[in-house]
């Protein structure tokens, strides 16, 4: 299999793939909608939120934290985690972009 030409796309596009990529497991999709219901939260938390094993969990937040999507504070021993808003913003914009442009286009189309 060969690499991938990411110098071939702008910017924006291999932004939006690494957030996508990032968020393309259900297992980091679970902990993001946990992150989404709970004001702060502790690895532990998280644990038992979605039943794997802690270094699993623990994998799957640094894979989220390294596209920005989520954020990590130390408080004592404990990393409490949080939504990067911003971040998550680009992603919501995507897809408003592509819904306004998928509904003008049904216009169009036959």
């Amino acid at each position: 299999m060969g690499a991938t030409k990411t110098e071939f796309f702008t910017n924006k596009q291999n932004e939006i793939a690494l957030l996508a990529k990032a968020i393309g497991h259900p297992a980091r999709v679970a902990i993001i909608d946990y992150l989404l219901k709970t004001e702060n939260c502790i690895c532990g938390d998280i644990v038992n939120e979605i039943s794997l094993a802690q270094p699993t969990v623990s994998q799957h937040l640094k894979e989220l934290k390294n596209v920005g999507l989520i954020k990590g504070s130390i408080e004592g021993n404990a990393i409490c985690y949080c939504i990067d808003e911003k971040v998550l913003e680009k992603l919501q914009n995507y897809f408003l972009s592509i819904s306004k442009k998928l509904l003008k286009k049904k216009e169009n189309c036959c």
